[in-house]
């Protein structure tokens, strides 16, 4: 399991997790976004621009 935390929001993913690659977006416990990695795409919740801005960082820093 990948955790990484930015403010008030957690970043988690898990190796050998069901398909496609995704992560998965928590703010105070409560899922806010189901991002897929392989089709940047939201498979549950609704992303947000500054969301999207951080999963694009986090991937180019090789943390999803």
């Amino acid at each position: 399991m990948a955790k990484v935390r930015r403010g008030n929001l957690v970043f988690l993913t898990w190796a050998g997790d069901h398909s496609p690659r995704h992560v998965h977006v928590y703010r105070d416990g409560t899922l806010v976004l189901k991002w897929n990695l392989d089709a940047s795409a939201p498979m549950k919740g609704t992303p947000t621009a500054k969301l999207i801005k951080l999963i694009a960082t986090l991937r180019k820093e090789g943390l999803l």
